[in-house]
């Protein structure tokens, strides 16, 4: 549970006023002392993320977070921070304190939450403090619009009807596509084209290579894992031709050299791009590519921060092909992290990493700002594709995302 990746939960934020017993909440979810717990307000001043497993949910992402009414500047830089949350989470719990009551923070959030269309739960905490009746409920929910339950996060009461609410909430679909496990059948063999990244700790591969060579095994299909230059002796000795073969981006244009016609050929990169995001909205950036002039300015983006390489893709060899591609100088700028900067007007193209690890909603949310600005967004692994004029093959198992380069 504890190895399952941040970007493979299902994220569940936790949101309400200070000291409406939100952390108390998480340590009563867990069955642990994991949150920091005190009757001073404002005890939690940023999103705080938990590991945890609520079957049959399996490992999920519990992110709690500073009350939505805190005060003065810092303050308020704190509640943005607690809003930006919305962007990543795929279910919401909003936390009331009973004496408290329901005010425009609450009602405010509640809105907010909706208009991101995510699943909500309701909850009127510290029951073991004050009587919650059926009338307080009733109350609250009617000037939500969401139906509450009553709980203590101290003493337990009601926290199993949470969990099974939190089950049934769910949205069936946030894992979003399978890796690869919906394009091979049971026996078909794929071969996996897997350089050593320098980048990766001894011992181990990058997370997408793992995530396709799991998806293979769940779906009773055969990885043969080579290194680019084992490529063409693993297929002469294979009996029959893969169904696929995988590379690695940066090996595009050998793998495609010693793939032969009629192998379907794609990259990780352009997996991770259908399974966290939307292949059809990212190959239309790639093609977008060719319509950038000298001077224009590019935002590459990483989900996440990591040891620089000499030859480091992002900042290096990405500039340098879209360089070769323009034929000229471009005015590049660079933003790594689980944030994503505001202001994307200004930008010609924005190119992004694989996001293996963020969760499929936040790059869904990416992708939403990016056509709300009008700038066509690629990823990694379908610009290089472009760029080394290989992506219309590289697209073949998906057929409605190679149409748009058809168009």
């Amino acid at each position: 549970m504890q190895e399952t990746p941040k970007g493979s939960r299902l994220h569940i934020a936790i949101f309400g006023r200070r000291n409406a017993g939100k952390s108390s909440l998480i340590n009563a979810l867990t069955s642990q002392d994991i949150a920091l717990v005190s009757a001073v307000p404002g005890t939690t001043t940023d999103p705080v993320y938990k590991a945890m497993e609520i079957l049959p949910l399996g490992p999920v992402m519990i992110i709690d977070t500073a009350g939505i009414d805190d005060v003065g500047d810092l303050g308020q830089l704190r509640v943005e921070r607690t809003l930006q949350v919305l962007n990543k989470a795929d279910l919401a719990i909003v936390v009331i304190e009973p004496e408290q009551g329901v005010t425009e923070f609450e009602q405010t959030l509640v809105q907010n939450i909706r208009k991101r269309g995510l699943p909500m739960a309701g909850v009127v905490n510290k029951s073991d403090i004050m009587p919650v009746t059926a009338e307080l409920i009733d109350k609250y929910s009617a000037l939500l619009a969401l139906p509450l339950s009553s709980i203590s996060a101290k003493n337990g009461q009601g926290i199993e009807e949470l969990k099974r609410l939190l089950i049934r909430l769910a949205p069936d679909n946030w894992e979003g596509p399978p890796v690869i496990g919906d394009l091979v059948s049971p026996g078909d063999t794929v071969v996996l084209v897997v350089p050593i990244d320098l980048a990766a700790p001894k011992g181990r591969l990058i997370l997408p290579q793992v995530q396709t060579i799991r998806d293979l095994l769940d779906n009773d299909a055969c990885a043969v894992i080579v290194k680019e230059r084992e490529l063409k002796e693993a297929l002469a000795g294979l009996k029959s031709p893969p169904r696929l073969v995988v590379t690695d981006s940066q090996e595009f244009m050998k793998v495609g050299a010693d793939t032969p016609p009629g192998i379907m050929l794609t990259s990780f990169s352009i997996l991770m791009a259908r399974h966290k995001g939307d292949l059809e909205t990212l190959v239309a950036g790639a093609k977008a590519i060719g319509a950038l002039q000298p001077g224009d300015k590019v935002l590459i983006a990483e989900g996440c921060t990591h040891h620089r390489q000499a030859d480091d893709i992002g900042r290096v060899k990405i500039p340098r092909w879209l360089r070769q591609s323009v034929g000229s100088e471009l005015d590049f700028d660079w933003f790594s992290g689980s944030s994503f900067p505001p202001d994307l007007k200004k930008y010609k193209l924005i190119v992004h990493c694989g996001a293996c690890m963020l969760n499929r909603r936040e790059m869904l949310y990416r992708l939403a700002m990016a056509r709300e600005a009008g700038v066509p967004i690629v990823n990694y692994g379908l610009l290089i594709a472009q760029v080394h004029g290989i992506l219309y093959r590289a697209l073949e198992p998906f057929p409605l995302a190679r149409m748009i380069l058809e168009d």
